[in-house]
C-alpha cells in the first residue's frame, strides 16, 4: 500500500512591512538593470508575486518608487566604511579612499533619481505632501553623509580656505552630478584629478605641491 503523501504545508505569510522592503530591493535591482525600460509587471516577476499583491502594499507606482529612493539613500554602510578612514594619510588620498566608499551609495542613489527624472515621477515626488517625510529622510541621509566627508578633512581645517563642510559638500556634488548620468560613471582614472582640483584649486603656484 503507497503512503500517503505528506502534507504540504504553507510558508509562513510575510508581514507588510517584509513584503514591502522585498518589493523596494527587488525594484532597485531591476532599476539598475535595465533603467528606464521598467513596468510593474517585471516588478511583480522578480518580487515572486502578483501586481495584484504589489498594489496591496503600495498605492501606486508612484508610492514604490518615493520608497526606493529612501531605501537607496539609506547611509548606514557608506558611514561606517567612511568612518574607518584613517586620518593619518594626506587629504589626497583621505578624499580617494572617501570616493571608493561612496561609489556604490552614490550609483544606487544616482540610477534612482536619473529614473525618476526621466519618467516624470521626480516632480510628483516633490510636490506630493505624502512625500514630505521620505523627502526630510532622504536629506538626512545626505546630511549625514557630508558631514562623514567633512570629518576627514578635519585635520587640515585651520589651512583650509572654506569650512570643512562647504567644501565636503562641493565634493559630495561633484561625484554625486556623475552618478546620475546613466551609463557613464566617473572612472578611477578621473578620480585623482578631479582630487586634485579640489586639493589645490585650478591655478598652479609655486607653493601648492604636485602628486
Amino acid at each position: 500500500m503507497t503512503a500517503p503523501a505528506p502534507e504540504r504545508r504553507r510558508a509562513p505569510k510575510m508581514s507588510p512591512e517584509l513584503r514591502r522592503q522585498m518589493i523596494v530591493r527587488s525594484t532597485l535591482a531591476l532599476i539598475a538593470e535595465h533603467g528606464l525600460a521598467l513596468t510593474t509587471r517585471q516588478i511583480a516577476l522578480a518580487a515572486g508575486i502578483s501586481e495584484a499583491t504589489m498594489f496591496q502594499v503600495f498605492a501606486d507606482k508612484d508610492e514604490l518608487l518615493h520608497a526606493c529612493m529612501v531605501e537607496a539613500a539609506r547611509p548606514d554602510e557608506v558611514l561606517r566604511e567612511l568612518a574607518g578612514i584613517p586620518l593619518d594619510g594626506s587629504v589626497t588620498a583621505r578624499l580617494l579612499e572617501a570616493a571608493g566608499a561612496l561609489e556604490a551609495y552614490l550609483t544606487r542613489m544616482g540610477t534612482v533619481m536619473a529614473y525618476l527624472e526621466a519618467s516624470g515621477h521626480a516632480r510628483a515626488w516633490r510636490e506630493s505632501a505624502a512625500s514630505t517625510a521620505g523627502l526630510r529622510e532622504v536629506h538626512e541621509a545626505v546630511e549625514s553623509v557630508v558631514a562623514s566627508l567633512a570629518a576627514l578633512l578635519a585635520p587640515e581645517e585651520d589651512s583650509l580656505r572654506l569650512p570643512p563642510g562647504q567644501i565636503a559638500q562641493a565634493y559630495f556634488d561633484l561625484l554625486f552630478a556623475r552618478s546620475r548620468v546613466l551609463g557613464r560613471p566617473l572612472s578611477d582614472s578621473q578620480l585623482p584629478g578631479l582630487v586634485q582640483l579640489l586639493v589645490h584649486g585650478a591655478l598652479m603656484t609655486t607653493d601648492a605641491p604636485r602628486g
